[in-house]
């Protein structure tokens, strides 16, 4: 196994010009390479390498390399902002479905008897279950909303819980809630029941991924969302009868967007990730525009997504 060993500022750049990376100020450069972390800036060179990877593409320069490492940070935290807008959403409405149906006490959300009585759920409901009384117990007292329900009523009610459940208990609660307590949720977003499942999954990977500042643009989830009427509209190619963009990449995550934010919310959105996308335009010539947006996944008339 080769040993990784630590590389001063002045190795990092003789090691991206070994490649055929083009350093015009190497002061900068270096100043750079401090800030944000050679690790993480490289971890983009995959957009600007040769076939063999070992490479960079003949006139590459480093200012390209950090314009895509600024421009996966403007658009991932683009993505999260708007991902918390859904996550707000759909905790709100869970938790009124629970508890105008249920109660709103912890007596009547942690009962087993309230979820999907399916034996072969049971093990997956009272998982779930003992993750919300876990956070009860770590969490209760370490946030003023919480704390004051415990102090000055004795219980944390449902709609002032969600708030310390993380976006991957919310997906999971879903899963486990009975068929018309699913289906009241998801007819609020015109959804089907099996599609806000994926949904929810598939916005908590990316919020995971997007809390961590990891790099987005080429991610790829283990979940593919189903074919929708917006892959057949913007004409995404098919490859053995597959789409291969809005699957389980970014553009999957913009079309889960458009089906549970607001038309004005979606419209904002779209602004702000086409203004990072014209400034990487700007700012890169040796790659086309066209590969990058095909790195990510999205179609070149991606845009179009917020007239449908």
């Amino acid at each position: 196994m080769v040993k990784k060993t630590f590389k001063s500022l002045d190795e990092q750049i003789q090691i991206l010009r070994s490649k055929g990376l083009i350093i015009k100020d190497e002061e900068k450069t270096k100043e750079v390479l401090l800030r944000e972390n050679y690790f993480f800036i490289s971890g983009y060179r995959h957009l600007f390498m040769l076939n063999n990877n070992r490479y960079f593409i003949f006139g590459t320069t480093f200012e390209e390399l950090y314009a895509t490492f600024l421009f996966d940070r403007g658009i991932r935290n683009i993505m999260f902002k708007y991902i918390l807008v859904v996550e707000n959403n759909i905790k709100s409405i869970i938790s009124y479905q629970l508890s105008k149906k249920y109660g709103f006490k912890e007596e009547d959300y942690l009962n087993t008897k309230n979820y999907n009585q399916d034996i072969l759920k049971q093990r997956q409901v009272n998982d779930v279950i003992e993750k919300m009384k876990r956070q009860i117990r770590v969490n209760g007292r370490k946030h003023k909303a919480t704390l004051h329900y415990i102090n000055n009523y004795g219980y944390i009610p449902m709609w002032i819980l969600v708030k310390v459940l993380s976006f991957g208990i919310i997906a999971e609660l879903y899963a486990i809630l009975k068929e018309t307590d699913q289906s009241s949720i998801s007819n609020f977003y015109e959804l089907d029941i099996d599609t806000l499942k994926t949904n929810l999954y598939i916005l908590a990977n990316f919020r995971n991924l997007c809390a961590h500042e990891d790099i987005l643009y080429d991610h790829r989830t283990q979940k593919n969302i189903k074919d929708t009427n917006f892959h057949y509209l913007l004409d995404i190619p098919k490859y053995d009868d597959e789409y291969i963009y809005g699957k389980n990449d970014l553009f999957a995550l913009v079309i889960i967007l458009k089906q549970m934010l607001t038309d004005v919310q979606f419209r904002e959105f779209i602004y702000e990730v086409g203004y990072e996308i014209d400034i990487l335009d700007g700012r890169v010539n040796t790659v086309s525009l066209i590969d990058i947006l095909n790195k990510i996944g999205f179609p070149s008339n991606w845009r179009d997504i917020v007239n449908f």
